[in-house]
């Protein structure tokens, strides 16, 4: 799964208005606690650690309206703590949208 532009990038110009640094801002502050996020499933090593983990990136997902992302925090809630292809599309979706910004 690959970050496309769309919802996502839509409700942070509509939380920035018209101002471009709060955009950019915001972008960052997204990015940031979603790398949190990874992080904290990288390092799960049990069900309770992996299951909030991936409960807190499916609510930063839906605060945003990132659907993929909310796809992805779907699996990772079913899947085995520690599972790296789940912990790989996540990287992989935090760093294209960190690119595209």
């Amino acid at each position: 799964m690959v970050y496309i532009a769309g919802a996502l990038d839509e409700t942070l110009a509509a939380a920035a208005g018209e101002d471009p640094a709060l955009f950019a801002e915001l972008r960052v502050a997204f990015a940031e606690s979603l790398d949190r996020q990874i992080d904290l499933l990288r390092r799960a090593r049990c069900d309770g650690n992996w299951h909030v983990a991936a409960l807190r990136l499916k609510g930063l997902a839906a605060s945003f309206h990132a659907q993929p992302l909310l796809d992805l925090a779907e699996e990772a809630l079913e899947a085995a703590p520690g599972e790296p292809s789940v912990v790989r599309r996540l990287q992989q979706f935090h760093d294209e949208f960190v690119a595209a910004g």
